[in-house]
């Protein structure tokens, strides 16, 4: 044996097939890591596969807690939306596996990880990345850019060809013409029949999310309440069903949100690979979130320091997207953002429909918002004539320019 390698290990075909190469073909003992995301598979199916296989050990890590509370939450506190559509569910989840893939290879001694992300998609990269960085010079394998892999796999077909021989459990049933992946925020869904962006998804592809048809035809009216920008407890006002802790809170925003419709996005994005690619997606607790916090940074958050924040969302996304998580960049974002959520303290009321979230209402004691200011009923101690002079003082730069622009045409 040449030594350990940790696979990151999902139980599908492919790191089924890579688990039984890297043994047989290249000569590794093979320590299998599966994180439980909140996946909602058989995890101990998973083990007994693995070991069946030849893994010297398995890891199945619970990482649900750690994932909505130190990946989700402050992707929620910065308001992070890749392109301005995807909530970003995939590349919040693989930073934190890698990170604990590492972990797991310093404490076996492993002199490499490995992968099975394709070398067309993002997540090749964020794998990668997070192994540098927090494990600068150890030995990374990924078959799926190593040329003696790819001589022996064209495609799924050769995996299949190849379990069958070496007696690897295939899945019996039958194919699903596209590819899905899901964890606590989201379910996403890619590639077969979903490369035909003219082609609407199958209404029976969806798992997190009833149709907004079939909804119910009443309002699901709830209340989230955040300290500092994370949510801390969320209570049904139909049924007064309350739930504080990270975990809880959040898988139950995901089973309301789901059955009111709410979540479901179809885009186009730009990979950072440099190929356009259709994702459809699934999230929910996440679109709740999203739109609860949004709001009450309305009334909690200054108005320069959120114009300076938005200014810098972009940038963070794209750094989450493209797998910088752990990088000197992002500390510096991450520390900005956190302190942009000081005040962004209290409630926001929304009521669920039909794939819509509605904000009904929202108060907080950090509130800058002042209704006696603000109306146009009474003065409120704002003087309207005080308006004129700052008026004319930004309209100088204005006036100027359009002088200058006479006096060209007059030359002319």
């Amino acid at each position: 044996m040449k030594g350990k390698v940790v696979l990151a290990y999902s139980g599908g075909l492919d790191t089924s097939v890579i688990l039984h190469w890297l043994l047989e073909e290249r000569g590794y003992e093979v320590v299998a890591y599966t994180a439980d995301l909140g996946q909602r598979e058989d995890l101990e199916a998973l083990r007994e596969k693995a070991i069946g296989i030849g893994a010297s050990k398995v890891y199945i890590e619970d990482l649900r807690e750690e994932f909505v509370r130190d990946f989700i939450f402050p992707a929620i506190r910065a308001n992070a939306v890749y392109e301005g559509r995807y909530l970003l569910g995939t590349s919040l989840a693989r930073p934190l596996t890698a990170k604990k893939q590492i972990e797991i290879a310093k404490k076996e001694g492993a002199v490499a990880v490995a992968h099975g992300a394709t070398g067309k998609g993002n997540d090749q990269v964020r794998f990668e990345l997070t192994y540098h960085a927090l494990s600068p010079g150890i030995k990374i394998i990924a078959p799926w850019k190593d040329e003696e892999f790819l001589s022996e796999f064209q495609g799924r077909k050769d995996l299949i060809e190849y379990a069958k021989a070496k007696g690897i459990p295939v899945r019996a049933t039958k194919e699903e013409p596209w590819s899905s992946d899901p964890n606590l925020m989201h379910i996403s869904f890619e590639a077969g029949e979903l490369e035909d962006i003219a082609r609407r998804p199958r209404e029976s592809m969806f798992e997190m999310t009833v149709s907004s048809k079939d909804a119910p035809d009443k309002e699901t009216e709830i209340e989230i309440e955040f300290l500092k920008g994370d949510p801390v407890r969320v209570r049904n006002v139909t049924d007064d069903t309350v739930k504080e802790e990270p975990l809880s809170l959040f898988e139950y925003l995901n089973e309301i949100g789901g059955k009111n419709g709410i979540g479901r996005v179809d885009i186009v994005e730009n990979r950072f690979v440099g190929i356009k690619s259709r994702g459809v997606y699934e999230t929910p607790a996440g679109t709740i979130l999203h739109i609860a916090h949004r709001d009450l940074e309305g009334i909690t958050m200054d108005r320069e320091v959120m114009h300076l924040r938005d200014s810098l969302i972009p940038k963070f996304s794209e750094l989450i997207y493209y797998g910088l998580w752990y990088s000197p960049e992002m500390e510096v974002l991450r520390a900005l953002f956190d302190k942009s959520q000081e005040h962004v303290t209290g409630s926001v009321r929304l009521a669920l429909y039909k794939g819509n979230v509605i904000v009904i209402g929202r108060q907080s004691p950090e509130s800058l918002y002042d209704q006696g200011l603000a109306s146009m009923d009474i003065a409120g101690g704002y003087d309207p004539k005080d308006a004129a002079g700052f008026i004319k003082i930004n309209a100088l730069r204005l006036i100027s320019n359009t002088l200058r622009l006479r006096k060209d045409v007059s030359k002319s």
